[in-house]
């Protein structure tokens, strides 16, 4: 499918929540968008939504007081982006509005289909829907009915919906349209989608479907929505206010002098300097000297490193503009502290694409001006810049996620009850995650919930991923 086809398709698999205790099983649906309100989750339905969770999930709520408070701070935190979403005609606008319903619309479908074919094998959704199904939706030729005449109408507004999405995220060109395959996919998708849901609501009306049915729809529906809207209003609004400015940076550093570790690196440095121009051996001061792991060892060699491939271009620029055993007369500063380099060999090689690039082998003593998060053990050093912009961020955020669920007013029962889990439970789990390493044994997979229990919600923007240092 082009790259078209794949976006114009997203109001239809954006639905899956991510974890936390908002992973669980998708066999529940929805009612409509109007009668959703998002600042509130009560003990029924937290009951409701742990009912046929991950049962290595359920024990560890149970088990760890931190990690239940963690996940009901998460959907506090969902639930109050989305309300704020909604304030914000910028963002919960009439097209943002028709999403809602199609996203109802879609989980109305999935879990009827789930509940009504549960037990007829492996099949993709809505596989069980006959292609006389969709044409009897549509119609075919002359006699066409004024309700077939409005399923076509309906589609098309489907398809307007989606492709506004699509353009505004900028994940196809502005002027961008499906072709007639793509098209007639989606055309297909909206027909299956529509029958089931027709079918199920007749069946709640009918009370062939009962009240637990439609409360497991209304919570799903409920979280789903909540979590596109979360998506769209921290792309769009969050990520702005939780900016980081340079000034805010450098004003950080100046209020910890302790994190400016320049001037005393630097001395030490030309320290170093001069006794390489006095004539001592490179390797032997790197060994003694350089504070970069990956090299320092190996008297700070690296082999066989083709221009482009990695390395801080202000450190790559310094190394080829020596001559093979040559080394800098100054120090080269980078984010990741004062380097001083020697030219090993300058050579040429292919690159991944096949283009002939420069290769070298070069040899550096690396004064570091990283830092280590103190909070965090297990972090890898980072550029100061780096880690206080994280930092900041981190602030920041938190801060508006707090003002947040305090203006929303959102309230998440915290009394509900978490069902035991029994051994047996247990072992089935692991039984699961077994069979889940051996795909080519599975004829069908399980849900990625099931399969790898819950993982935080992250309501918040993207995750600012920290930089690893580059290859010196």
């Amino acid at each position: 499918m082009s790259s078209l086809g794949k976006s114009v398709i997203l109001l239809v698999v954006i639905l899956a929540i991510g974890g936390g205790l908002v992973a669980w099983k998708q066999k529940y649906g929805g009612h409509g968008h109007s009668e959703v309100s998002f600042n509130k989750m009560t003990k029924e339905e937290m009951e409701l939504l742990l009912k046929d969770a991950n049962p290595m999930m359920l024990k560890r709520l149970a088990d760890d007081p931190e990690i239940k408070k963690q996940q009901l701070e998460s959907i506090k935190q969902l639930l109050a982006i989305a309300s704020e979403a909604k304030k914000d005609p910028t963002i919960y606008d009439a097209n943002t509005q028709k999403a809602m319903e199609i996203i109802d619309a879609v989980i109305w479908a999935r879990t009827y289909d789930q509940e009504i074919n549960k037990d007829k094998g492996p099949m993709p959704p809505f596989g069980f829907i006959t292609e006389d199904q969709i044409k009897a939706f549509y119609g075919e030729g002359d006699a066409v009915s004024a309700e077939q005449k409005a399923h076509a109408a309906e589609f098309e507004e489907f398809l307007n919906v989606q492709l506004n999405f699509a353009r505004k995220n900028k994940s196809v060109p502005e002027d961008t349209e499906p072709s007639d395959e793509e098209k007639n996919q989606m055309k297909q998708e909206f027909a299956k989608i529509k029958i089931y849901e027709t079918e199920a609501k007749a069946k709640v009306k009918s009370g062939e479907l009962g009240e637990d049915f439609s409360k497991k729809v209304g919570l799903q529906s409920k979280l789903q929505q909540a979590q596109f809207l979360s998506r769209m209003y921290s792309t769009e609004v969050l990520a702005k206010k939780a900016e980081v400015t340079q000034e805010d940076i450098d004003k950080y550093i100046a209020e910890h002098p302790e994190l400016n570790t320049e001037e005393t690196k630097k001395a030490k440095a030309n320290e170093v300097l001069q006794r390489l121009k006095n004539g001592e051996d490179f390797a032997a001061l790197a060994k003694e000297f350089s504070e970069d792991p990956g090299s320092k060892d190996k008297g700070g060699l690296y082999e066989g490193v083709t221009e482009g491939g990695g390395f801080d271009k202000s450190f790559e620029s310094a190394a080829l503009a020596l001559q093979p055993g040559q080394f800098t007369q100054e120090l080269v500063p980078t984010p990741f502290g004062f380097h001083i380099i020697k030219l090993e060999r300058k050579g040429e090689a292919k690159d991944q694409s096949g283009q002939v690039k420069q290769s070298y082998d070069v040899r550096h003593i690396l004064f570091s001006t990283m830092v280590k998060d103190p909070e965090n053990p297990m972090a890898r050093e980072m550029p100061v810049k780096d880690f206080v912009k994280s930092k900041l961020e981190d602030e920041k955020q938190k801060k508006v996620l707090a003002d947040l669920v305090a203006n929303n007013n959102v309230e998440v029962a915290e009394d509900f009850e978490i069902p035991k889990v029994s051994e047996e439970q247990m072992q089935e789990m692991m039984k699961k995650q077994m069979q889940q390493q051996m795909p080519q044994q599975m004829p069908q997979q399980m849900p990625p919930d099931a399969q790898n229990g819950p993982k935080p919600v992250d309501p918040k923007k993207p995750e600012v991923k920290k930089p690893e240092p580059k290859k010196k």
